[in-house]
């Protein structure tokens, strides 16, 4: 009997810091999606998204995946193409499910949701309030503060007040009441801890707030929680599982970039050694997360947990994961029973219901 196969377009690239990543976490989902236990029910179809925001063909597209890039994109470096979408009407007609793998800005802040919304086909993840509430980080704490959720203070500035010596006079002083050193400043609309600062004194922190500034126009700084940095991945919409609980190590002074990306940079210790009281804790703090900001199909939430006073603190919820090699996602699923072939399957059923 023959199978319809279903068309997946799978979106990689884009505007972001994070474009690098992406491509990384579409190989990965490409192989997984083309395993004999996967290639006799969809079809792959690669679309990728330059630095520029245009669309590429399918053919150039693939070369793209299969590793053969350099030359594709040095060939169009420099050019601006007038119609960046000019691509995507033919491309639309053969697409059956959207699978996104675009990190950043764009990518999982409900930009990319609407315009998939717009196509009338079904996608992997969040809808667009799930995805920009997931994305901006002062949206989603104020969320989580109004459903009494745990989470480390946090003040948040703009761009425009940085240049006021009053208000960063200010600033500083209530920093010292409510957050006190050392202290994160993060860009509100980033992730892959791009653009995102460690400071231990008043000019690292004046430092790291012009750092968040030139990526974007809205600030967050968090109090340092000095606890153990753990994570837990949840998939589904109408029924939410959690996997096992996995904790994350590194040598350097915080997880920053180097440590997510790089091997040996970080270790990865899965499962978390945790009572069970403990875990339990937190994968229902990681579902209560990701229902108060209406994220659904696949989502990573991050946690920090201060042993010595039994505390669990929400960081943030995640609702485009990466799928590299080094991506916590996949492994705490594999870890909990479902490889990388079944979760990608099981992410397009989720996003057919």
């Amino acid at each position: 009997m023959a199978i319809n196969k279903l068309v997946i377009g799978l979106i990689f690239g884009g505007k972001s810091s994070e474009h690098e990543v992406s491509i990384k976490s579409a190989r990965n989902i490409f192989a997984a999606l083309n395993s004999s236990g996967n290639k006799k029910y969809y079809i792959t179809m690669p679309i990728y998204i330059d630095k520029s925001g245009f669309w590429w063909d399918l053919k150039s597209s693939k070369s793209i995946i299969l590793e053969n890039e350099k030359d594709l994109i040095d060939k169009v470096s420099g050019k601006e193409p007038s119609n960046k979408l000019i691509n995507l009407p033919k491309i639309n007609e053969e697409i059956d499910i959207w699978f996104p793998t675009l990190h950043g800005p764009n990518g999982e802040d409900g930009v990319i949701q609407g315009l998939f919304k717009l196509t009338g086909k079904p996608f992997v993840g969040s809808g667009l309030l799930g995805s920009s509430l997931g994305m901006d980080k002062i949206a989603m704490k104020s969320i989580f503060e109004s459903f009494n959720l745990p989470q480390a203070p946090y003040i948040s500035l703009e761009k425009k007040n940085i240049q006021n010596t009053k208000y960063i006079q200010s600033l500083i002083k209530n920093i010292g009441k409510t957050i006190n050193f050392p202290c994160f400043i993060k860009p509100a609309n980033l992730g892959s801890s791009i653009g995102i600062t460690k400071a231990y004194s008043e000019k690292e922190l004046l430092n790291g707030i012009n750092n968040a500034a030139s990526f974007d126009h809205r600030i967050i700084i968090e109090k340092h929680i000095n606890g153990r940095e753990l994570e837990c991945a949840v998939l589904g919409k109408s029924i939410m599982n959690t996997s096992i609980i996995g904790e994350v190590k590194f040598q350097s002074d915080w997880y920053n970039y180097e440590a997510k990306y790089n091997q040996g940079q970080s270790k990865i210790i899965i499962p978390a050694d945790l009572n069970t009281e403990i875990s339990n804790h937190i994968k229902k703090l990681a579902i209560q997360a990701c229902k108060v900001i209406n994220a659904y199909g696949l989502a990573r939430v991050d946690f920090f947990y201060e042993e010595s006073a039994q505390k669990v603190y929400i960081n943030e919820v995640n609702t485009l994961p990466g799928f590299t090699n080094t991506s916590m996602y996949p492994m705490l699923w594999e870890a909990s029973g479902l490889k990388l072939e079944k979760l990608v399957a099981s992410l397009i059923e989720i996003a057919r219901e």
